[in-house]
């Protein structure tokens, strides 16, 4: 199929071909993998380069992580807010989000995430069934950054992609909503943008980490509950961290993805 198809074609009209292969008109699977040409690659990332070195210049040798203090975090919703406004995220939908975990005298988890958590849990009553609680705590939901991207494989299009410095990020101009990033992202932290019809989710601020700021979500973090950094930094506060021996974890490490996003004292309970 790919030699019928040039790859012109493929670069000029994305979301016309997905269409006739919707349709059944173009055949083969739906799962064949279209890269983007390296022409139009090599177009995009000088765009970016250019874009970096006007900003800051590109730190390739950066080894950008996110932390998440478990045991500091007191679901205030301040961080989702913060994406919310800093982002342009629609009403409804969340690139971060806080989960409350419930745990009763019998080992019986209870999780919920009212509006997302944004609101925080001040008045928001607990499940009804439970009498007695052995245990509650709060855990922030974001994009986990992932070394071996689940996402940018089944990407169609070369939409979804990770960007030298290490992010994976979403080209919403190439995007064709077909939605396999977000069957294949394995922490749902993905969705389509009610606004722009197109696959979004979570950058950890990467226009703000460009111009070495932090994320919106850390600097609105009253606890100090999420942290970003440069691994590679001896100096950095993530790095004394992930070097301390800490207990961290990550989110289904069995899967392999490698994610960038730790938490200190996981609970095992959490998914």
């Amino acid at each position: 199929m790919k030699n019928k198809i040039t790859q012109e074609f493929i670069d000029n009209d994305r979301r016309s071909f997905i269409d006739k292969v919707v349709k059944g008109t173009i055949t083969g699977s739906l799962m064949v993998m279209i890269p983007m040409s390296s022409k139009l690659f090599s177009e995009v990332l000088g765009e970016e380069k250019k874009a970096q070195s006007e900003i800051n210049p590109m730190n390739l040798n950066a080894n950008y992580c996110f932390i998440v203090d478990v045991t500091a975090c007191i679901g205030c919703g301040n961080c989702c807010v913060a994406d919310r406004k800093e982002n342009n995220v629609p009403q409804g939908q969340y690139r971060t989000w806080v989960e409350r975990y419930v745990i009763d005298m019998v080992n019986k988890v209870y999780v919920d995430s009212p509006d997302g958590g944004e609101k925080g849990y001040t008045n928001v009553p607990i499940h009804e069934t439970i009498k007695e609680i052995k245990e509650a705590f709060f855990v922030p939901k974001l994009c986990n950054m992932c070394d071996e991207p689940s996402c940018t494989q089944v990407c169609p299009v070369a939409a979804t992609f990770t960007t030298p410095d290490g992010f994976v990020l979403v080209d919403s101009e190439h995007c064709v909503a077909c939605g396999y990033c977000i069957q294949a992202c394995p922490y749902g932290v993905r969705y389509i943008n009610k606004d722009t019809k197109t696959a979004d989710k979570c950058t950890w601020c990467y226009h703000r980490v460009r111009k070495g700021k932090l994320p919106a979500c850390v600097n609105a973090c009253p606890t100090g509950a999420r942290k970003f950094g440069d691994l590679n930094d001896p100096s950095s506060e993530v790095s004394k961290i992930y070097n301390s021996k800490s207990r961290l974890k990550v989110l289904k490490k069995d899967l392999g993805n490698e994610p960038s996003l730790y938490y200190i004292d996981l609970h095992e309970e959490v998914v």
